[in-house]
């Protein structure tokens, strides 16, 4: 008897835990798609300075970037089973990256292009809002992973993680490049969404990915440094808060090969020669 009572006691708890995480995707999801409308009506600066051309050479908005991270703010407010602590580091790392995203995405002029191109600016005395973005997302990377591991991290534990943090970012960014390309990989990592205080942060960037993906893969917004470098930050905390040292130097290792990658493979000519990656990248878009 002793032994059904402890199993129905658990079953409950269980149905809690799921309802509040899947409470903090609707929230987060709503919450998005609010500040998306609400943005459109009244765009900070005007219509034409969010206005943008895709890769059919059709004008679309950058606010979705803005409103992904006002929505994944609301959600990490809300979001159960999560301390002050990583709550606090995933708001750091959101409104770091989606503040220097968005400077990035109003002010850049066209000049040094790619991590290799920004960083090579400066190593010549030029600043960059590429450059200024990337110093900037370090910083806040920084913090959140600082925050993250608790009180008092060891340097040698905090430069990793904030490494790890910024990396994310920066490779999120570099998959905004198809219509829904960048929310749909983030999604990937919806299926954690219950496990502990790392999966309360993917549920909060899970709910304003699903609730952008529409008009995403719609071609009427996208998500711009701002909302692609908000949403990697968040998830970069995520692997940070939910794995240990050497998981962490794992994962780090694969962001920096990836990322070096791109500077000489395109990931799109790599996904549409591989078919399930194709696939996967076709579906719900608009036919060509």
């Amino acid at each position: 008897m002793q032994g059904s009572r402890r199993w129905g006691n658990a079953a409950p708890a269980a149905r809690v835990s799921v309802r509040g995480r899947l409470g903090t995707v609707a929230a987060g999801g709503l919450a998005a798609h609010a500040a998306y409308i609400g943005l459109g009506r009244r765009p900070p600066g005007g219509a034409e300075r969010w206005s943008r051309r895709n890769h059919r050479g059709e004008h679309l908005t950058l606010l979705e970037g803005p409103a992904l991270a006002a929505g994944a703010a609301v959600a990490l407010a809300l979001v159960p089973g999560v301390s002050t602590r990583v709550r606090a580091a995933g708001l750091l790392a959101v409104g770091g990256a989606a503040a220097f995203g968005v400077l990035d995405d109003l002010a850049d002029r066209g000049g040094s292009k790619g991590l290799r191109g920004h960083l090579g600016a400066l190593a010549r005395g030029e600043v960059t809002t590429g450059g200024i973005k990337i110093a900037g997302i370090g910083a806040s990377g920084l913090a959140a992973a600082a925050v993250a591991l608790g009180p008092r991290p060891r340097v040698r534990d905090v430069l990793p993680a904030a490494a790890l943090v910024a990396g994310c970012a920066n490779l999120v960014n570099l998959l905004d490049l198809r219509p829904g390309r960048a929310l749909k990989v983030t999604l990937l990592a919806a299926p954690a969404l219950l496990g502990g205080e790392a999966g309360g942060l993917v549920a909060a960037v899970t709910g304003p990915a699903l609730g952008l993906l529409p008009d995403d893969l719609g071609e009427r917004a996208m998500l711009g440094d701002g909302g692609a470098n908000a949403a990697g930050a968040l998830l970069g905390v995520a692997a940070v808060t939910g794995s240990g040292p050497r998981a962490r130097g794992a994962a780090l290792a694969a962001v920096v090969a990836l990322t070096l990658a791109s500077e000489k493979v395109s990931f799109t000519k790599v996904i549409e020669a591989t078919p399930v990656l194709r696939e996967f990248d076709l579906l719900g878009r608009r036919p060509r």
